[in-house]
């Protein structure tokens, strides 16, 4: 299960290194190659609810190795795709493919593991998400400048195939049987309104800077609010009538999961929009070369990898606050990347042990709040709660990288200045309001701790 994640990640991280290649070879015109970079990330995103639902219907298994053989399918799609438009549409089928394969990983992980077991599962998780970004920069890299046997962009998809055969496998042979969760129906106008609200917030924020924000960008996010409501609405009737509804209110009335999934939000959002906009500092302000710019993320790697198999050593009473003060272990990173870089310079030892830091206060987070977010679920719900928390840092991911990297874009384009000193600039303009999101999740799990200690002065 976490190869599968690791290779649904790893091909989201790896495609950004590739994609001036693929210009060159498809001829593809700017609108086209982000298409090819957003297709995945649209259709990934609209699908992680209902493919958990189709999990508990149908058996997280199946649907796991249905997932797994569709993304593999789509990869050799996309490998000899002879034009940016079959890419297009390879990478959108490779996304719905990780969408049916992702949301049963936590569902499997909830019912297949208990306490402690759990505990460590989420994290070796969490730490294969930190060290797939860092191991996609550095595999695109090399695979693009490798150019084997003159095929250019395309071993960047056609990894993906022996990968997947092996793991289809295995996962053949390990994986156990489960039969499905009786659902009481597919729920069809919940998940219809429900994609909808969904691919009203994606799309705009995936495409808009990149078209320099037109006017249907402003309309679709407006409009995703009603939607959204249009979707509550929805499932309380689907509710009132005994029916299953895609999300049931019973998960979102569970405080863990609430504000466990609004921290996960605030700290998924500045992780990746910091990522994207130091990276395009490095290549594009200081011109590291991929391979260079991905190694450079390394302490990141470790730090979370650190964090997220240790936390679990600590005594249960230490683990809520732990979270609040690796939120803000997390801001002290962002903030002290952006004033080390500030004058444009490489950063020197600083660099590094900030990003140790960074990854750190990551690790101590990530890991914990999926733990804390599912403490309180019952196995009756896992595919729902699964639903709710793929969806929530993937929603995270798109946001972060649309508000952050949009600030930082805007900045880092100045014709008067220096690209180095405009990007380190801009870099740190990042910073200041990645650094608030990130206090924001601390605050976030407030409540929570007000509750304990509440209930401990009661117990008291």
């Amino acid at each position: 299960m976490l190869g599968a994640v690791f290779m649904a990640l790893l091909d989201a991280t790896v495609v950004n290194v590739a994609t001036p290649t693929m210009r060159t070879g498809l001829h593809a015109s700017g609108s086209a190659l982000q298409l090819i970079v957003s297709g995945y990330t649209i259709s990934y995103a609209a699908l992680l609810i209902t493919g958990a639902r189709l999990g508990a219907r149908h058996g997280f298994r199946s649907v796991f190795l249905t997932g797994l053989a569709l993304f593999t399918l789509a990869s050799a799609g996309c490998g000899l795709a002879p034009d940016a438009g079959a890419l297009i549409g390879a990478r959108v089928v490779q996304g719905l493919g990780a969408g049916l394969m992702v949301p049963q990983i936590y569902s499997l992980i909830q019912l297949a593991f208990e306490g402690r077991a759990r505990a460590r599962a989420l994290s070796l998780y969490a730490a294969v998400i930190a060290v797939a970004v860092v191991v996609g920069q550095v595999a695109g890299g090399l695979l693009v400048s490798a150019d084997l046997c003159g095929t250019g962009w395309r071993p960047v998809f056609l990894l993906n195939v022996p990968v997947g055969l092996a793991l289809l496998a295995a996962a053949v042979r390990l994986l156990p049987p489960a039969l499905p969760r009786p659902s009481g129906g597919p729920d069809l106008p919940g998940l219809v309104t429900l994609t909808a609200a969904l691919l009203l917030l994606v799309v705009p924020l995936v495409l808009g800077h990149e078209q320099h924000w037109p006017r249907w960008t402003a309309v679709c996010l407006i409009a995703a609010a009603p939607v959204l409501g249009v979707f509550v609405l929805v499932e309380r009737a689907v509710a009132r009538r005994g029916g299953a509804p895609l999300v049931p209110g019973r998960v979102l009335r569970s405080p863990h999961l609430v504000y466990g999934a609004a921290a996960l939000f605030f700290c998924t959002a500045g992780y990746a929009g910091f990522l994207f906009s130091l990276s395009q500092h490095l290549q594009s302000g200081l011109g590291e070369s991929p391979i260079r710019a991905g190694l450079a993320f390394v302490p990141l790697a470790l730090g979370v990898a650190t964090g997220s198999l240790t936390w679990q050593k600590l005594p249960a009473r230490w683990q809520l606050p732990l979270i609040a003060a690796a939120c803000t272990l997390a801001a002290a990173g962002y903030l002290g990347i952006g004033l080390a870089l500030r004058t444009g310079g490489a950063g020197g030892c600083a660099l590094p042990l900030l990003q140790l830091v960074w990854g750190l206060g990551l690790g101590y987070t990530t890991s914990p709040l999926l733990t804390l977010a599912l403490s309180r679920i019952v196995p009756a719900d896992a595919a729902d709660a699964s639903g709710v928390l793929t969806t929530v840092p993937q929603i995270a991911q798109v946001v972060g990288v649309a508000a952050y990297g949009s600030v930082f874009l805007a900045r880092a384009d100045h014709p008067g200045r220096p690209a180095a000193a405009a990007s380190a600039q801009a870099l740190y303009a990042t910073a200041l309001p990645v650094t608030a999101g990130a206090l924001l999740g601390a605050l976030a799990l407030l409540p929570l701790l007000c509750r304990r200690g509440a209930a401990a002065e009661g117990g008291e």
